[in-house]
């Protein structure tokens, strides 16, 4: 069948799971990703039978763990797409489900991303010292080469000293570090969804367990059980089935990977993404000609505390080390120019790697929509959601209301 191409792809539905600490909940990958689908086509009202294409991201599962996933929502037949793209696994299913509708391929795509994972820190995909096999060895020899490797976890590590190299050039502070993560616990209070509801102070965060100084344990983003999913449409299918009430539109969307200038300088500030989240923002303001101004709610990836600030500066939201002022002025909650991460974020909602990404849009639909209970960021139209992966991929997403 010849499809006509509008350039345009709708969110429709969106559904994700409660994340949970892992072993806390007796489930599988395949529970937690029929879950999440299905509450994403209750959503949109449109049945497993109308979706043309599955894309399903992960990264600890065996290959064609995607088809296992989708088989419990229905053996249809479809194409089914498995993805592994590190943390912005999520972002990358939405992305190409948005590319099938926007190039006719299909009128209506399923984006799917899950994570049964381990309790405990992330080894980032390198032994202490050795790098000599692992996807992420250019980043980690260049940590190594500035700081040596220390016995922290090396996710952890490399962010962390990002986060010194910040405080050495620009003066950031301990306490705008542990800013970023009392806003977000705090935020987290109202997300049903949130792996961990408990608000911390500031104080209390500076106090607690330092996993790689300068981050303390309540700055850093947990392993996490979980799945969400996105339903993308054409401009047709939501005419012809009545759902541009409820569709959000993905009014501009990029992925950058990384260039010589991820590596050039030396510094880790560089090697974990900046560069790669600042030129997926040009890129998406271009395309949507919108700008970080008309941005009225973000969902961004929050890994680390630090990485939150390096996002501000990539975004355009603030100059180049300005971010920990930024945080410590109000401006990125409640009551400030924009709100950033009420869902908790990756630090408070949880990070199962491959349903990240989706999470994220289907926070941001929720709040165009109004559907966003006790953490709604009033009289929100545009949302944007940054999401990105060590190796390395970055994904910017804007959504506005239709």
């Amino acid at each position: 069948m010849t499809r006509e191409t509008t350039g345009k792809a709708y969110v429709v539905g969106v559904g994700m799971t409660k994340f949970e600490k892992p072993e806390t909940r007796d489930w599988q990958y395949w529970d937690m990703a029929e879950e999440a689908g299905t509450a994403a086509l209750a959503d949109a009202g449109v049945p497993y039978t109308r979706v043309e294409q599955a894309v399903v991201g992960y990264c600890f599962q065996a290959s064609t763990a995607g088809q296992r996933a989708v088989y419990a929502l229905g053996l249809s037949g479809i194409p089914v797409y498995n993805l592994n793209n590190n943390c912005a696994t999520g972002s990358t299913a939405l992305m190409t489900a948005r590319q099938f509708v926007e190039g006719g391929v299909a009128d209506c795509v399923l984006a799917l991303g899950f994570e049964k994972m381990s309790r405990g820190s992330l080894g980032g995909g390198a032994a202490a010292g050795d790098f000599s096999t692992s996807p992420v060895a250019r980043h980690y020899g260049i940590m190594a080469a500035r700081h040596g490797f220390e016995a922290s976890p090396p996710t952890a590590q490399i962010f962390g000293n990002a986060a010194r190299e910040h405080m050495e050039r620009y003066g950031t502070t301990e306490v705008q570090l542990a800013a970023v993560g009392a806003k977000n616990h705090q935020h987290s209070a109202n997300n049903p969804h949130a792996q961990f509801q408990d608000v911390y102070t500031v104080d209390e965060i500076l106090a607690a367990k330092t996993v790689h100084r300068p981050l303390t344990k309540l700055q850093c983003s947990p392993t996490s059980d979980g799945a969400a999913a996105v339903l993308v449409v054409s401009e047709r299918f939501a005419d012809e089935h009545g759902l541009r009430d409820r569709a959000v539109e993905i009014a501009g969307q990029a992925m950058t990977t990384d260039t010589e200038e991820s590596f050039a300088s030396g510094s880790c500030i560089d090697a974990v993404g900046r560069p790669m989240s600042r030129a997926a923002a040009r890129q998406v303001y271009e395309r949507s000609g919108l700008g970080i101004e008309d941005v009225d709610v973000i969902e961004l990836h929050d890994c680390f505390s630090i990485n939150e600030l390096f996002t501000y500066e990539a975004l355009g939201m603030c100059e180049e080390g300005a971010s920990g002022k930024l945080v410590e002025s109000g401006a990125t909650t409640y009551g400030g120019r924009w709100v950033v991460n009420p869902s908790g974020g990756l630090i408070s909602k949880g990070h199962p790697l491959g349903a990240t990404g989706l999470a994220q849009t289907a926070e941001l639909v929720w709040q165009l929509r109004g559907q966003a209970g006790a953490r709604q960021v009033a009289g929100a139209r545009v949302g944007l959601a940054h999401n990105i992966g060590l190796g390395g991929a970055a994904v910017v997403t804007l959504l506005r209301k239709a």
